[in-house]
């Protein structure tokens, strides 16, 4: 079915000329890191860092913290998504389920402090923004280290692995098959082994005071399952307020509530109060939750991307997943030869259209090229506005209508038919290209699904099936919408 669906637009050997420019175009200067003799792996994702954990329930209530009654930790349905809360009774809307009083999240406060909280900080200071759950799991791996500490019942409940791609095995990165995300675990990668080197540099001869970590050695394993437990487990809340008033937004471990696993549709949601100056961190029931149901939040509208990279999980389906293609006139060119569009180079627009591209940011100085596929949008409103303004002649039809307009897909044909069926034409030919930049056909990936395979291979093939699943779901809806707008010029014709 899909090959019949791509026939009527491509021809096999262009399609693959054309797969081969898009590879280059999304994978050059990506050098592949292989960290299966660095990161450890395979443990049980069940197996938590002690056998036998203190109850997290009872050590909120005995820490001046509440867990409504009917609320108990249990393993879910879904061996993968481990632990998670379950509501032994109906609880009706609107409870309270859990309050967290202020000292029992785990945040990191950077307010410069003496000896190992120093030390702490300066090496915080050396994470990437963007990788802002390591500082927060320095924080975890100091807590793990001290005797004693306050919050050793929440950490001795965490998992002692975390199934993400970081610690995939060599094969199974590979499988993943996707250049964007390749590109992102080997940026995590690459900046752990660097991080472990620095951390080891900072730590050495370091009295026994100062040593944030009690004396223990960290490496890219300890970083990464650091990393890996803040990432799939933190809320980013409010914290203190500052001096002027301001209260910053820091990520933050809310112990029990973190177990609930995720849903699009919750049933639960995470308020702040404070009472009288006291910041509670709450979950309240958004809906009436019956009984032997798990309690649900709502992680984000986020891609499988982001849901494997620091979640360890995919969502079928996922409504917000997207395809990243990188615009780029020579690759329009090709996608336009393969539709049989006839058109002026995409490489070299006239001065009117790529001021218009660089409205869009698709041009000029520091453009971000980067557009998507998929989600709510279908066709990111930049790209689609592109395409109707590059496969425009009129430049006063263009001048007509706003930005706003031309990047709307729900805007019908601003620029007239035959300009829309060409842009969708293309973009159907761009979704030809990043089929065949996958090794696999979507029919192989599910018979491999059938046949039986580890848990991270079994991860990294719902990954493709679902990133292939996005393209051809956009297809199918430029296809019928082209056949509308068929009709429309054909009622209008004999009209």
């Amino acid at each position: 079915m899909l090959q019949a669906e791509l026939s009527c637009t491509l021809s096999v050997k262009t399609t693959a000329l054309i797969a081969r420019t898009y590879l280059v175009l999304s994978v050059s200067g990506l050098q592949y890191i292989n960290l299966t003799n660095t990161l450890c792996c395979a443990a049980s994702y069940h197996t938590r860092l002690v056998p036998q954990p203190p109850d997290l329930v009872k050590w909120v209530r005995r820490e001046g913290g509440f867990v409504h009654q009917a609320v108990k930790i249990a393993p879910q349905q879904d061996d993968a998504y481990g632990l998670g809360l379950l509501a032994s009774e109906d609880i009706p809307k609107g409870s309270l389920l859990i309050s967290l009083p202020v000292h029992i999240p785990l945040k990191f406060e950077s307010d410069d402090g003496n000896g190992a909280d120093s030390v702490l900080v300066n090496l915080a200071r050396q994470v990437p923004e963007e990788l802002w759950a390591m500082k927060l799991g320095l924080k975890l791996l100091q807590e793990r280290a001290k005797v004693g500490s306050f919050w050793w019942p929440y950490i001795s409940n965490l998992p002692e692995t975390y199934n993400v791609p970081i610690f995939f095995q060599g094969e199974d990165i590979k499988n993943l098959q996707y250049a964007p995300l390749l590109y992102q675990v080997n940026k995590r990668c690459r900046f752990l082994l660097e991080f472990d080197q620095e951390a080891r540099h900072t730590l050495e001869n370091l009295k026994p005071n100062d040593h944030p970590f009690g004396g223990q050695q960290v490496d890219a394993s300890s970083l990464g399952w650091a990393m890996s437990a803040v990432s799939s487990r933190a809320f980013r809340l409010y914290g203190k307020k500052t001096a002027d008033g301001t209260r910053s937004n820091i990520p933050m471990m809310l112990p029990l509530i973190d177990t609930c696993n995720h849903s699009f549709k919750p049933n639960a949601q995470i308020l702040q109060e404070e009472d009288v100056g006291n910041e509670k961190s709450e979950m309240k029931a958004e809906t009436e939750i019956k009984q032997d149901s798990p309690l649900l939040l709502n992680y984000g509208c986020l891609s499988n991307d982001l849901f494997l990279l620091d979640y360890g999980f995919v969502i079928p389906s996922n409504p917000h997943d997207t395809i990243e293609l990188k615009y780029d006139g020579a690759l329009l060119d090709a996608a336009s030869m393969a539709a049989g569009i006839s058109q002026p180079n995409f490489s070299s627009p006239a001065a009117w259209q790529q001021q218009i591209l660089s409205r869009l940011n698709l041009a000029g100085e520091a453009p971000i090229l980067k557009v998507t596929l998929g989600g709510s949008e279908v066709v990111e409103g930049r790209l689609l506005a592109a395409l109707r303004v590059l496969l425009a002649s009129d430049v006063e039809t263009v001048q007509k209508h706003d930005l706003n307009t031309l990047k709307s897909f729900s805007a019908e044909a601003p620029l007239g038919i035959a300009n829309e069926v060409a842009a969708f034409r293309i973009i159907i030919a761009l979704c030809a290209i990043a089929l065949e930049h996958f090794p696999t056909k979507l029919m192989e990936d599910e018979s491999l699904l059938k046949q039986g395979v580890s848990a991270a291979s079994e991860l990294a093939i719902q990954f493709r099936i679902q990133k292939k699943s996005v393209i051809i779901d956009v297809m199918r809806n430029l296809s019928k919408r082209m056949k509308l707008l068929s009709s429309k010029e054909a009622a209008s014709a004999q009209g």
